[in-house]
């Protein structure tokens, strides 16, 4: 009887084996191929064969790092896996797994990624400034260098870029993120802008502007060609809009629809509408776009405006609203920013309607203390405030350089009664006053990342304007927008699925 049990017992175990090793060996790595697309340091591309369909993903891990995990793609023998946002000059192990009921594990294998290029190495944290890593939590913060070579460069807390795009013969101007999870880039040829300062005349004075703000059909900012890329660095599309005869500048997004929403250049030719000498006025609008260059709709400035009543469109009449910003508020309509108005307007986008104006001389009741000057990227934030940069060019208290402040505001807004209640001032430091660009978002762990343009600083405060962290740019970054850790769940995973 003993004897029987020991070889039922044995049987048992033979099957069980024999079950396991043809679960295991089913499907077979026949093939597995690395490369590292664009020659980057910071991100490698896994190439499997298998002998027969099967999901899979890929578990990846430096020597002291943690462990991640690709997505699992499907049922085929093919299979690509894009490693991202590695460390150059690094150890990594890897392996295949194989996604069944009980995951089959390959071998631990192990790559290398190069040293990072050299144009890449910069001294983004200086010891010297505040820089705790904590302080942007898990996300990075995205900005874009006009110059040539032009690129989209992610940072990290430590300072590390962790993902960048180069352009061989643009440089890109903006950046913002899509629905879809790719990144929407306006492109131009160095040296584009058409900027100067006029002639002194009292009116141009008068006006309260110390300068023109841009020039010509191109003017500042403004950029030739659109381009979306995804995040393994591959451009799905790209547009020449100068080809089209559209002069898109300052900023462009994409709504849930996939089309395109950007600002643009417009004109008009008022002599025959006034019956006044007055030259070509240069103005804004917003053009929506499908991604081949279909125009679907355009809203203009001129269309809203009150021509008779305007009297600073002679000293004005290169750069009359200087509208820097497009994002939508929380039932779609679309937030613009003009600055020389010093207002926040809110546009119906399906009738073009001017829904309400913000700031001073707007619709809303506003202490004098909460007025914004010259701002830049008004949008919603985590909170459902508007908030926005305030540059605090020609306000009241910029009478001095010592009296000079940038900060960034939010305000919870009922539109209803036309009542806006300031919940954030958030200051920068007086050294990092900027009189152009600039950014200010409220970050998921409630501390505010802002952009100090002129000084070359992206900075993070806690909502009393104390500093936490600094980095430091060789180039004036026009924003920097920050991207959350979620915009990379369909690459980068923390967990198996």
């Amino acid at each position: 009887m003993r004897i029987l049990k020991i070889v039922i017992g044995a049987l048992v175990i033979a099957v069980l084996y024999a079950c396991y090793y043809f679960y295991s060996q089913y499907v077979q790595l026949v093939n597995i191929q690395l490369s590292s697309p664009d020659n980057s340091a910071i991100k490698e591309d896994i190439h499997v064969k298998l002998n027969r369909p099967a999901a899979a993903y890929v578990e990846y891990w430096s020597a002291n790092g943690e462990h991640y995990y690709t997505p699992v793609k499907g049922e085929k023998k093919d299979h690509i896996f894009n490693l991202l946002m590695l460390d150059a000059d690094t150890d990594y192990h890897y392996r295949i797994v194989l996604d069944r009921l009980i995951p089959v594990k390959s071998k631990v294998m192990r790559f290398k990624t190069r040293k990072q290029s050299p144009w890449m190495v910069h001294d983004w944290i200086k010891e010297e400034h505040p820089h705790d890593p904590r302080a942007m939590g898990d996300g990075l913060t995205m900005l874009c260098y006009r110059e040539f070579p032009g690129y989209i460069a992610m940072v990290d807390g430590k300072g590390a870029i962790k993902w960048y795009w180069q352009d061989e013969k643009m440089g890109v101007r903006i950046a913002s993120l899509t629905p879809r999870g790719t990144i929407l880039a306006l492109l131009a040829p160095v040296g584009k802008d058409e900027f100067y300062k006029p002639e002194p005349n009292k009116a141009f004075v008068k006006s309260g502007m110390g300068y023109s703000l841009r020039t010509g059909k191109m003017g500042y900012m403004g950029g030739t060609e659109l381009a979306e890329i995804d995040l393994t660095g591959r451009v799905r599309w790209r547009l020449n809009v100068d080809k089209l005869g559209l002069i898109v500048h300052h900023d462009l997004r994409m709504d849930k629809a996939n089309h395109i929403v950007a600002v643009v250049r417009d004109y008009i030719l008022p002599e025959k509408q006034t019956g006044k000498p007055i030259d070509t006025l240069w103005g804004d609008g917003i053009v929506v776009m499908d991604t081949t260059g279909k125009v679907l709709k355009k809203w203009s400035t001129w269309d809203h405006w009150d021509l008779a009543k305007d009297r600073r469109l002679d000293s004005l009449k290169h750069d009359r609203f200087h509208i820097n910003t497009i994002s939508f508020d929380k039932d779609s309509n679309y937030l613009v920013s003009s600055p020389i108005e010093n207002q926040v307007w809110k546009i119906n986008a399906q009738t073009g309607k001017t829904m309400w104006r913000l700031g001073q001389g707007g619709d809303f009741q506003l202490d004098a203390s909460d007025f914004f000057y010259f701002q830049h990227a008004p949008h919603i934030n985590k909170d459902g405030d508007l908030m926005l940069f305030d540059n605090g060019d020609f306000s009241p208290r910029d009478s001095s350089t010592a009296n000079k402040k940038s900060r960034a505001l939010s305000f919870s807004l009922d539109e209803k009664r036309k009542t806006a209640s300031k919940k954030l001032d958030v200051p920068l430091p007086g050294k990092q006053y900027t009189a152009r660009m600039g950014s200010a978002y409220l970050l998921p762990n409630g501390n505010v990342l802002q952009t100090s343009s002129k000084t070359g600083s992206v900075l993070i405060s806690d909502k009393q304007g104390n500093v936490l962290w600094e980095l430091n740019t060789y180039f004036i970054p026009y924003r920097a927008e920050y991207v959350p850790a979620k915009f990379w769940q369909d690459y980068v995973k923390m967990k198996p699925d």
